[in-house]
């Protein structure tokens, strides 16, 4: 049921619909479909998708194209899109993805449009840029906080940070956690697993999310469960290799690339003893809702995200000794391994649900719509000198 006048939102600077990536397409798809149903009009622009049908769940999908190189992929389908939308009736709201696409913001303000800014992590922080890439970053994510009309942040961490960096509010409006109640064990034997009898890593391999780290540490450990490994690197053939060569020799550890087959990956998730999560950088990771809805314990890089969206209830680790530890410890005691993965199953079910994070987005959407906006105390945000 729809609460006041339809809007018209936009939804700008992801890959868009049906979601086949990561955690922004996942939310653009889960929040966009219950605006639709709400009986808004919700357009998502959209690059790169097999299907080219201009309706999914409800919301409308502009295909357009983008610059096929990593370094302007992102930013150029952010362009093509932004000129489409100002060329056509405006809406009411926009919501852009990403700090990197904050050089585009002028142009919806430019057309009157209200946009919120969800500003992701700190994307400075990751390895995979290069000096160029991380000053872009940085510079930004100010751009970002000078234009915009909101910021989101999804968790606590990067709200303080906008906080402490800019002295600017943010919205803070989380993920949402698929819940797995059941999930047929079957698809497993494909990879010669059993319910309950192995570890899980799902990451990009990349420093920040330190996979090396994990695969030493249960390397050192006595752990008798084979650890499986699903993930790849799409930027660093280096940290690959270490990867590769901390695994080699030791037949518990199962590099099995990239799975990208999403019923396998829910049977994965949910009949893993822990999942293994060592993301560093980001705010509330959908790779950890999704373990968590799955009633999967979690072993977990210790950094204050990762504490806050798990209610400090799992095992965390700073160096391959500790990650060695609790693999142990989790294998010692099997029941309290599964009755912390109910314990962040319920969590997820309270804190991390989609109807409310699409609530959030409609009450921005419309006050964006009535006038709200942070431009006026944030125009002239400066950075503070203190890192982070």
């Amino acid at each position: 049921m729809i609460k006041g006048n339809a809007l018209t939102i936009a939804m700008v600077g992801t890959r868009g619909v049906p979601a086949a990536y990561g955690g922004f397409e996942t939310a653009v798809e889960e929040v966009g479909r219950r605006l639709a149903d709400r009986g808004h009009d919700v357009v998502v622009y959209t690059r790169g998708s097999q299907s080219r049908d201009k309706k999914h769940l409800g919301m409308r999908v502009v295909h357009l194209p983008a610059i096929p190189v990593k370094q302007v992929e992102t930013l150029s389908h952010t362009g093509f899109s932004a000129l489409h939308l100002i060329f056509r009736r405006r809406p009411d709201a926009a919501f852009v993805f990403n700090a990197a696409n904050s050089p585009f913001v002028p142009l919806f303000r430019l057309r009157r449009v209200p946009t919120a800014l969800h500003m992701d992590g700190l994307e400075w922080r990751r390895s995979k840029w290069g000096p160029r890439g991380k000053a872009y970053y940085r510079w930004a994510e100010q751009f970002g906080v000078r234009t915009s009309d909101a910021l989101i942040a999804d968790a606590p961490g990067i709200a303080d940070y906008y906080t402490h960096q800019f002295d600017v509010p943010t919205e803070m409006i989380r993920y949402g956690a698929p819940i797995l109640d059941s999930v047929a064990d079957a698809r497993l034997d494909e990879l010669d697993l059993r319910a309950g009898g192995y570890h899980l890593v799902v990451a990009r391999f990349e420093p920040e999310n330190h996979v090396l780290e994990i695969v030493e540490g249960f390397r050192r450990s006595n752990a008798t469960l084979p650890l499986v490994v699903v993930g790849s690197a799409p930027y660093s053939n280096e940290y690959t290799e270490q990867i590769q060569q901390a695994a080699h020799g030791d037949d518990r550890i199962r590099l099995v690339g990239g799975v990208y087959d999403q019923e396998l990956l829910d049977a994965l998730y949910f009949h893993a003893l822990t999942y293994d999560h060592g993301h560093s950088v980001g705010g509330t990771n959908p790779s950890l809702l999704r373990a968590m809805g799955a009633g999967t314990a979690t072993i977990a890089f210790d950094v204050p995200f990762n504490r806050e969206v798990l209610h400090d209830d799992g095992w965390f680790f700073a160096t391959p000794d500790d990650a060695a530890v609790a693999f142990e410890r989790a294998e010692a005691d099997i029941s309290a391994a599964r009755e912390s993965g109910l314990r962040a199953q319920r969590r997820a079910q309270e804190v991390f649900r989609w109807d409310d994070v699409a609530d959030a987005y409609e009450d921005l959407a419309r006050r964006l719509s009535t006038g709200h906006s942070v431009h006026r105390i944030a125009r002239r945000a400066r950075r503070r000198a203190e890192d982070w």
